[in-house]
This record gives structure tokens, C-alpha cells and sequence, in this order.
């Protein structure tokens, strides 16, 4: 990567920064382009080469946070050799996500209940970090040995219950807390893989 790419990359990184930092303290509404730019200390015109507004930059900003933290629970897993059966690896990022979500209440408020398929496919999809989860998925599969009907179905409902439940736990404690919920919303995952298992 060239300089003039690292600078472009850097000054897009200061926008997504930034926005992140006023969107969670002052609110989406409260929060306007002419704020972002001040603070990142880029140009307006700048703003513009990357995002056409600011829920365009929200989209993209959870795309990218949430990207990092499967990137993030995807490198943990990396580290773990013995885990080989695929519910164990889908079952250690959920639970790696889940925790990083819950250290961190600003993104879950400001994901709010947007960890959803829509979302994660766009994840799979758009990776800035240069992670082709597409292919991690896939390989986690072919790696199993199992033969799974419909992956992406699977994974859609894997996707949905683990946003949807874990946001409820994580912001409300409701109707347990994330630890309460962990051990059956893990074995709803193996049922679920177990289901699509041929």
C-alpha cells in the first residue's frame, strides 16, 4: 500500500473514529456532518469522497465494528488448535463476540438491534479489514468434516438468535443476563447446527 493510500485510509479510519465518538455520546441526531469533520479534522469535501451522509457513515461505522470484532474472535480462535468441532468454533466466536459486546454497552447502543443477517451479511460481504469471512466460514465447514445443508440458512438463524437474545441480555438483562443466558442460547446453537447436519 502506497502513502497516498495510507492517507486515505487513515483519514477514512478518523471519520469512522470520530463519528463512532459523537454518535454514542451526543446521539445520531444531535450529531451533524459539520461535527464529524471538525473533530477529525478533515475537510467537509472529505467526508463526501467516502460517505454520502451521516447514516451512511453509521451503516458503514457498524459494518466496520462489527467486522473488527469478528476479525478480533476469529484471531482468539486461531489461537486455539484443540477446538476443532464446528459447533465448539461457532460456539467460541458467539460467545468471544458476546463478551466484546458487552464491554462495550456505546456499540451495542449504537448497533441497537442492527446485529442482525442484514448486517452480517454485509460483514461477509464488505470486509475493510481484509478478512473474507465468507471464506472462513466456508473453510470452518469443509474443515469439519460434516456435510451441512444449506450453510447460510444456518447461519442466518444463528445470526438472528445471537443478536437479537444477546442484545436483550447485554442492554436489559432481560429476561437473564448474558451469563444466564449463555448455556442454553449455546445449546440452541448446537441444535441448530445439528439440524442442518447431513
Amino acid at each position: 500500500m502506497g502513502k497516498a493510500d495510507l492517507n486515505k485510509q487513515k483519514k477514512r479510519e478518523s471519520l469512522l473514529d470520530t463519528a463512532f465518538e459523537l454518535f454514542t455520546t451526543k446521539g445520531l441526531p444531535q450529531t451533524s456532518i459539520a461535527d464529524i469533520v471538525e473533530r477529525a479534522g478533515v475537510a467537509k469535501g472529505t467526508f463526501y469522497l467516502y460517505f454520502k451522509d451521516k447514516y451512511d457513515i453509521k451503516d458503514r461505522l457498524i459494518v466496520h465494528k462489527t467486522g473488527q470484532l469478528f476479525v478480533n474472535a476469529y484471531d482468539e480462535l486461531k489461537k486455539r488448535p484443540d477446538i476443532t468441532d464446528l459447533s465448539d468454533r461457532i460456539i467460541f466466536i458467539c460467545d468471544h463476540v458476546l463478551d466484546a459486546l458487552s464491554a462495550n454497552k456505546a456499540l451495542v447502543s449504537l448497533i441497537s438491534k442492527d446485529l442482525s443477517w442484514g448486517v452480517f451479511k454485509r460483514v461477509l460481504t464488505t470486509s475493510d479489514d481484509g478478512v473474507d469471512f465468507r471464506d472462513i466460514y466456508d473453510n470452518m465447514i469443509k474443515e469439519s468434516g460434516r456435510g451441512i445443508r444449506s450453510p447460510e440458512m444456518m447461519l442466518f438463524l444463528i445470526v438472528e438468535l445471537v443478536g437479537a437474545t444477546g442484545y436483550s441480555a447485554i442492554m436489559y438483562s432481560s429476561p437473564v443476563t448474558l451469563d444466564e443466558l449463555k448455556p442454553d442460547l449455546f445449546r440452541s446453537i448446537r441444535s441448530i447446527i445439528d439440524q442442518f447436519t447431513q
